[in-house]
């Protein structure tokens, strides 16, 4: 059998496992770990933020998101997990950008400024203060 080409079938597929494929995703409980986690005050924070520039910049697109803020992240001046909040002003940013902090083996952020922003390089745009 000169010109048959057999074509073997690997069986090593890695079996995924889907969550809640058999019973309902409890939201609630989700939303207690969250809170005992203490996650909940600064996810509000970011809605806040998020919010009051939609609410500031203009929607040519109805869509309910400012067109400067689509496909980006609403980034705080001084990091939320460092202290800062809403008063210390917002800006928009690049999802990237915004999410490429150093931190530890636990996760916890080191700094909140990469190095191309200490060195002088990156500048701020655009700082909005917001009211409380």
């Amino acid at each position: 059998m000169a010109g048959v080409l057999l074509r073997v079938v690997s069986s090593t597929k890695k079996e995924t496992n889907m969550p809640y494929v058999n019973k309902p995703r409890p939201y609630a409980k989700e939303y207690q770990q969250e809170k005992a986690r203490g996650e909940e005050p600064r996810r509000a924070e970011r809605q806040r933020a998020r919010r009051a520039l939609d609410k500031t910049m203009p929607d040519r697109n109805k869509n309910g998101k400012a067109d400067a803020r689509e496909g980006k992240d609403v980034a705080h001046v001084k990091a939320l997990d460092k202290g800062g909040s809403n008063k210390n002003g917002v800006f928009i940013q690049t999802a990237h950008g915004n999410r490429s902090f150093r931190r530890d083996s636990k996760g916890n952020l080191i700094s909140e400024h990469s190095k191309k922003e200490k060195s002088g390089e990156k500048k701020l745009s655009k700082i909005v203060k917001l009211k409380k």
